[in-house]
């Protein structure tokens, strides 16, 4: 007996849903438990130049929230983001 999901057995293959470097959002099938698609963060790595999962995705919004904010995959990953300009006072 198979235990996967047959729609994820049908979409095995990663399927690129939107690239911003370094970072890219893809579907990898289906999840089992609920039938909702498996989205990812990816991230490419700098001298090997490879694809890996840093993030899951709990639904389709908040993927689509940091495909539109380029700054919340940086937030996802711990790296330095919304930063603050400096602001000076004009007398």
């Amino acid at each position: 007996m198979n235990d996967l999901d047959p729609k994820s057995v049908d979409s095995t293959k990663t399927i690129v849903i939107h690239e911003r470097l370094p970072f890219r959002f893809v579907q990898k099938g289906y999840i089992q438990l609920n039938g909702n698609p498996d989205l990812r963060l990816q991230e490419q790595d700098y001298y090997s130049r490879k694809w890996s999962d840093v993030y899951l995705f709990d639904n389709a919004d908040q993927m689509l929230l940091a495909i539109e904010d380029a700054e919340y995959p940086k937030w996802l990953t711990g790296k330095p983001c919304y930063i603050k300009d400096s602001v000076c006072r004009v007398n």
